[in-house]
């Protein structure tokens, strides 16, 4: 995983100051290896190089912590699926930049995606629907350009919720094993994953 800053940099460059910014990376890679449950404020005051008080001068509970990781980490993914299924090209070639955008956004932000994906049930009841809500949105892009495919021709499928979940999951389930020190890139796994995601649904890569 990059220095914490630089993931902090990188993942959140809004939110201020910079120390909030710092524990949001701490608390990430606690989470990430550790699960929330197992981890403590202590435990990401102290990767943040904090003092165990520090967390809720800028949070005010672990569990806010993690929404911050959540609802950010959902909206940049939904901000990559609205860019792909509104931009330019037919069917076919908006389904291939989904594909690759969304599985090199898993593989590239890997273990913020596990966190974002795996720890959604931790959250309080609120924070919850509010993500739920963007996961929701998410899906409703993806099954749009799906349906948008069949009704062209150019996809076959039989239901078209099935098919645009089995999109998304596909691209999910990468940062499950993804690793920085994987041979094959981010760019090059997704443009691996867009053939399969066309062949899935009837059309033909090239």
């Amino acid at each position: 995983m990059p220095a914490p800053t630089a993931l902090a940099d990188d993942l959140w460059p809004d939110v201020q100051p910079g120390t909030a910014r710092r524990l949001m990376a701490a608390g990430l890679e606690c989470f990430a290896r550790q699960g929330y449950h197992a981890t403590t404020t202590r435990d990401i005051s102290a990767a943040a190089g904090m003092s165990s008080a520090a967390l809720y001068v800028h949070f005010p509970s672990k569990a806010a912590l993690l929404f911050e990781i959540v609802r950010s980490g959902h909206e940049q993914i939904l901000a990559v699926v609205d860019q792909a299924v509104t931009g330019a090209g037919d069917p076919v070639t908006r389904m291939r930049r989904l594909a690759e955008e969304f599985t090199e956004w898993h593989a590239r932000r890997h273990a913020v995606a596990r966190v974002v994906a795996y720890e959604l049930p931790s959250l309080p009841e609120e924070d919850y629907r509010t993500v739920v809500d963007l996961r929701r949105r998410i899906e409703q892009l993806t099954q749009g350009l799906v349906r948008e495919g069949a009704e062209a021709g150019v996809f076959e499928v039989r239901d078209v919720r099935a098919a645009g979940r089995a999109v998304l999951s596909l691209g999910i389930d990468v940062a499950r094993w993804y690793e920085d020190r994987m041979r094959t890139s981010p760019e090059e796994l997704g443009r691996q994953y867009a053939d399969l995601v066309l062949r899935m649904l009837g059309a033909h890569p090239e």
